[in-house]
């Protein structure tokens, strides 16, 4: 996972992956992320705060566990990975107790376009 650098809530993300996908994650602190976003296809319109690479798929932001899990086990066609763009509250690592969790979608993104994958909220 790329974060940019010392990004609190990208540790609470990571914490939260390798527990519930019970592997590893290296976290690399990158300056030049956008770099890797623009390589990995990721829309700028969708940037956040960290960028994960699993499976060959890419995951920009916040994306909840479950939506990485479905799409890493459907594979679907023309989509290369997921995004939640910015930081919004209550999603995945960015927790905050007695602080309202807001509405977001997840982006599907890739040569098939962009579109809804799934809404929280």
């Amino acid at each position: 996972m790329h974060r940019d650098p010392g990004c609190p809530c990208c540790e609470k993300w990571a914490k939260q992956v390798k527990a519930q996908f019970g592997r590893a994650v290296r976290v690399v602190d990158d300056a030049n992320r956008p770099a890797l976003m623009k390589a990995r296809g990721v829309p700028g319109d969708l940037a956040s705060c960290h960028t994960a690479i699993i499976d060959g798929m890419t995951f920009e932001g916040h994306v909840p566990i479950a939506d990485m899990k479905r799409a890493l086990a459907t594979k679907p066609k023309g989509v290369t990975g997921l995004a939640v763009a910015g930081m919004p509250m209550g999603s995945l690592g960015m927790e905050m107790p007695g602080m309202k969790a807001q509405a977001y979608d997840v982006i599907a993104f890739g040569p098939g376009g962009r579109r809804v994958y799934a809404h929280h909220g």
